[in-house]
């Protein structure tokens, strides 16, 4: 799967987004540094082969991770700089929440964030629903990069 390259300067805003989530009881925030452990155990049970970047994005400073959160209860994540610096992912929305504006609200929050942080570009790796990054933040396919950075990991072949 390719990466996505997303022009950070030419965002659409991520309060309507925000908003949307807000008004079904549901807040997307900065995760905190003593809420690693739950959110690492809830990324075992829905998102498993995401744990070393989540941990990853829990040991930044500030951590680069943000959460969904209804009722005290974990939705969806989106972390950046989790990968490698400029990178936005992993990120993901428990299946029965999908489809509520969550992972659109995580993606803003996050990409804004970066924004903020100094960065011009951002780079979404080894995207599965590129349409939806597409409509979301016009981000744009970057050409020769499947497998990137993804690409010979331990356990992969050079090409995976």
């Amino acid at each position: 799967m390719p990466d996505m390259l997303v022009r950070l300067y030419d965002l659409p805003p991520a309060e309507p987004a925000l908003h949307g989530v807000r008004d079904q009881g549901i807040e997307v925030r900065a995760a905190r540094s003593p809420e690693k452990d739950r959110v690492i155990e809830w990324v075992e049970r829905h998102f498993s082969p995401w744990r070393p970047e989540v941990e990853a994005a829990f040991a930044n400073l500030p951590v680069s991770c943000f959460v969904a959160i209804r009722a005290g209860e974990l939705l969806g994540i989106a972390c950046y700089d989790a990968t490698c610096p400029n990178y936005f992912g992993p990120t993901g929305v428990m299946e029965s929440e999908r489809g509520k504006g969550i992972g659109k609200a995580l993606l803003l929050a996050t990409l804004h964030t970066q924004r903020a942080q100094g960065y011009a570009y951002a780079i979404i790796g080894s995207v599965g629903p590129a349409d939806y990054y597409k409509k979301a933040v016009d981000a744009q396919v970057i050409a020769g990069s499947d497998p990137g950075i993804y690409g010979g990991l331990l356990g992969r072949a050079p090409s995976e």
